[in-house]
């Protein structure tokens, strides 16, 4: 089945990070479920402080975690905060930031059906 971006999970990319053990899906994605708001409260105060030291690590980190799902559109909106931060442009991270948040209750929405599966 091919990757749908309004959902921003693929679910066989996800799965075969993990060796195909659903269970271990789960888990991940459950623990990043609790991370990712902190992370993404980081990135906002990044944003608003204008710090984009602080901005690089976050959206990098964010980055990371959303990379084992797959999850074209919120590692794309990650990285792009991630590069302003990295060239103190930070004109456009408002915007980037809004991208950002909108793939990611995509990626959450998708991500607690999955904790649900049986």
């Amino acid at each position: 089945m091919p990757h749908n971006p309004a959902i921003d999970l693929d679910r066989e990319a996800a799965l075969d990070r993990v060796g195909g053990d659903l269970e271990l899906l789960q888990e991940v994605a459950a623990l990043f479920l609790e991370e990712y708001p902190a992370l993404l409260s980081h990135i906002r105060e990044a944003v608003v402080a204008g710090d984009a030291l602080a901005l690089e690590h976050s959206a990098h980190s964010l980055k990371g975690s959303v990379s084992n799902f797959g999850a074209e559109s919120a590692h794309e909106a990650a990285f792009q905060l991630e590069l302003a931060g990295k060239t103190g442009d930070l004109s456009r991270a408002a915007e980037r930031l809004a991208r950002l948040e909108t793939s990611l209750e995509l990626l959450r929405c998708a991500l607690i059906s999955l904790c649900e599966e049986p």
